[in-house]
């Protein structure tokens, strides 16, 4: 039970940049009498005197003495308005009136339902041919997503996924694919402050039967499967979880090229490693869609050379702590790291784990890693709370040899890699055979 339900008045704190957001996510979960202060952006790198000054000014919002607000808003008896709520009506029309095609772009587009790109007009036609890529009932519910912790889920079907994929440009074979990453639960619009996308990687038969590209250009836009599947991804991830809308629903501060496309295949013919999804316990003849949440930084590289030791520490000590990283390999780098006696992925993950170091003092100078792992580590939990122990300028390991994820692809025109910011976690694979 809340303490609003057992009649006690809280007052919640956040920063003025924040503001539609606070008061959007109280209205979406039905309180929007919720008692809310503001003080000035940032708090973060802030002086104690700095800080102090925020609590003895004006609310930028309310613009009244901030301290005023706290203590009428804990002082005030709540009244049958904030001990009810509110519920509204979520549910949106099936079809809209007939139009011109221009209306109806900019109409989408108005509606914040699109990337803000031309899309395919999901016509009931449409709709009903992308169908057929899947033998599932339309009113099937696939998943429910949202686009941060703080915000509802919205539930969808299999009719829903349609529409975005129709929208997308995707081709009905591609579907069981674009379900999949629906099924997964992960949003492609992250509603964090830090920018962060979703990258997704195919595996499996379905990667040859609908033509994906695991070759030349395969992370850019030069084919059609690859392309479509990652837009039809983020395009349902704004529709299918209550919105991405700047300042409402969508807080990063600088935004991510991947929230248009992030989709690709692993080049397995190629590799001389197992395939991704294999590492996470599918068949070889499985076909399967892995998320990895992040697509952040991206550190890059060639080799293995003489110094690629050197090279690869440089680059795993500019990766940020937060979010291992997805090592991304040519097939040509791969079968290098082959020859150097790494005849297994989880070798090359044990080393980079074992070479991914950082002083204390900086691994711990990260809001993620204090928000996040400083509590593990104060209550024991292995292996931050040693890394908590280490002294200062102790050189700590930042990630795990499971953190890190290993992919090979490309077109084998040079031996390039790169370090791509995906954090992949246990239940991320989701199969696409489950969605035919």
């Amino acid at each position: 039970m809340s303490l609003e339900e057992s009649g006690v008045p809280t007052v919640a704190v956040h920063t003025d940049a924040f503001a539609r957001l606070a008061q959007s996510v109280a209205y979406a979960n039905g309180m929007p009498t919720t008692r809310q202060t503001y003080v000035p952006q940032p708090i973060v790198d802030k002086s104690p005197a700095d800080l102090r000054a925020y609590v003895e000014g004006e609310d930028p919002i309310s613009n009244r003495p901030f301290m005023q607000e706290v203590i009428e808003g804990l002082s005030h008896p709540l009244n049958d308005n904030d001990l009810n709520g509110m519920t509204f009506e979520r549910m949106t029309p099936r079809l809209m009136d007939p139009n011109t095609e221009d209306n109806l772009q900019a109409l989408f587009v108005e509606n914040h339902w699109t990337d803000n790109l031309p899309i395919i007009l999901p016509t009931e036609e449409r709709v009903a041919a992308m169908l057929k890529g899947t033998s599932h009932s339309p009113d099937e519910i696939v998943g429910r997503l949202n686009p941060t912790a703080f915000r509802e889920f919205w539930e969808f079907d299999v009719e829903k996924v349609a529409v975005n994929a129709v929208m997308a440009g995707a081709k009905p074979e591609y579907f069981p694919v674009i379900l999949a990453l629906a099924a997964s639960g992960v949003s492609a619009r992250s509603s964090s402050t830090n920018s962060f996308a979703t990258i997704s990687l195919v595996n499996g038969p379905i990667r040859n039967e609908i033509g994906m590209n695991d070759g030349i250009g395969v992370m850019g836009p030069y084919n059609h499967a690859n392309s479509t599947i990652g837009r039809a991804h983020n395009l349902l991830s704004i529709n299918l979880q209550g919105g991405s809308v700047p300042d409402d629903t969508y807080m990063g501060t600088l935004g991510n090229w991947y929230n248009y496309s992030s989709c690709f295949a692993e080049a397995e013919e190629r590799s001389p490693w197992q395939p991704f999804h294999v590492q996470q316990g599918f068949k070889p003849t499985d076909s399967a869609v892995s998320v990895f949440f992040g697509g952040w930084y991206t550190q890059a590289g060639y080799g293995p050379r003489e110094t690629w030791q050197e090279k690869m520490r440089r680059a795993l000590a500019a990766c940020e702590q937060n979010i291992a990283p997805i090592f991304v390999l040519d097939p040509i780098v791969a079968r290098g790291f082959v020859e150097l006696g790494f005849d297994t992925k989880e070798k090359l993950a044990n080393w980079c784990s074992e070479n991914a170091l950082l002083p204390a003092r900086e691994y711990w100078d990260d809001q993620w890693i204090q928000t996040l792992k400083y509590p593990l580590a104060v209550a024991g939990v292995e292996p931050f709370a040693s890394r908590l122990k280490a002294k200062p300028d102790g050189l700590v390991s930042m990630y795990e040899p499971e953190d890190i994820s290993i992919v090979v692809t490309g077109g084998e025109t040079q031996g390039a890699w790169k370090m791509i910011a995906g954090e992949h976690r246990h239940g991320f694979t989701v199969s696409v055979d489950n969605w035919l």
